[in-house]
């Protein structure tokens, strides 16, 4: 399958403003509203693009915490795919390094993280290390990426049009929510399009409450939206995460450098043997040297430590992947113990 220009716009469309109206978004992209669902429904249904809403593991709200796991060689694919069914675990990649796997876990707490998410770990057979980095302030994250193909005018309308789950997550504090409104969460996790009268049909309740439970859930801040495509069709088949050391006080200053990068994916202030780290799609593996460079020049006080190259992802903020990088339609969401048995 290959992505064609307007598939791509479409993409990028639903990146700036992820439950747009079909109608919204072909005023703006100057396609007929049925065209742009039926073009959608073939991506979603290849894999190759998906909506989706993830817990956004906001230090100050949740707890958000990088875990490097060890295997025995020859049980690693049973391993990946044990943690991969924790909904806690919400991101697994293949690392070329010295760990074999890396995990990002988001709970409600520390304490959840250390009760219920390590002994899980700890069980699981073939698993022989792990090791822990907490993160203590998100920068950036993977829902602000974006493929660029609209034009500035089109992407300033789709933020006008865009609702509040398209806002920074990150700029408020999160509003707690009630079981009965985190039985919706599952459902935003598989589509982040999902409507008020699917979730009402299929929890069985009343249209119009759960209209209200959206909104609420919409603006709470507690969700992550973001339009996901799958790596191979993005341009930017490489992933790499670098660690690094960044002085005391000057993090923000980083932060700030490296959003001007439209290669990130991911930063954030850490715990551990280093304290800050990046994720950046790119191009090619020729492409690490020179954006280390990059950043040196840009960050003059960073110690790049160490760079690691994902060889796969095998699920990415709860959904599971194949390895060419496309979705299987399998999704481990979090708060799915909340529903109704069947769903």
């Amino acid at each position: 399958m290959e992505l064609s220009e307007e598939d791509l716009r479409l993409v990028n469309a639903l990146q700036i403003s992820p439950r747009i109206s079909w109608s919204d978004a072909g005023q703006v992209l100057g396609v007929h509203a049925t065209t742009l669902a039926s073009r959608w429904e073939r991506l979603r249904a290849a894999g190759a693009a998906w909506t989706t809403a993830h817990l956004m593991g906001d230090p100050k709200d949740m707890c958000l915490a990088m875990v490097d796991i060890d295997c025995e060689m020859h049980l690693r694919p049973d391993v990946t795919s044990a943690v991969a069914q924790l909904p806690e675990v919400i991101t697994v990649e293949e690392a070329a390094s010295n760990r074999d796997l890396m995990l990002t876990v988001i709970t409600q707490d520390l304490g959840q993280f250390s009760t219920q998410v390590v002994p899980r770990l700890k069980e699981i057979r073939g698993l022989t290390k792990y090791h822990t980095a907490l993160c203590t302030r998100i920068h950036t994250s993977g829902y602000a990426w974006r493929l660029n193909v609209l034009s500035k005018a089109e992407q300033q309308a789709l933020k006008a049009l865009a609702g509040p789950e398209s806002a920074n997550p990150y700029d408020a504090t999160v509003a707690p929510l009630p079981d009965t409104h985190l039985a919706l969460i599952p459902f935003l996790a598989r589509d982040g399009r999902a409507t008020a009268a699917e979730i009402a049909r299929a929890l069985n309740r009343n249209p119009a409450t759960v209209q209200r439970q959206l909104g609420r859930v919409l603006s709470s801040r507690m969700l992550s939206f973001r339009c996901e495509i799958a790596q191979q069709f993005s341009g930017f088949p490489i992933t790499v995460q670098w660690f690094a050391n960044v002085p005391a006080g000057e993090h923000e200053a980083a932060a700030t450098e490296l959003r001007a990068i439209r290669n990130i994916r991911f930063s954030a202030s850490t715990t551990g043997r280093t304290n800050f780290t990046m994720i950046m799609w790119l191009r090619s593996l020729a492409d690490v040297m020179e954006m280390e460079l990059t950043i040196q020049q840009r960050i003059p006080g960073i110690e790049l430590v160490e760079s690691v190259v994902m060889l796969n992802t095998a699920k990415r903020v709860g959904w599971m992947l194949n390895p060419d990088s496309t979705a299987t339609g399998t999704v481990v969401p979090p708060y799915g113990e909340l529903l109704p048995s069947g769903i």
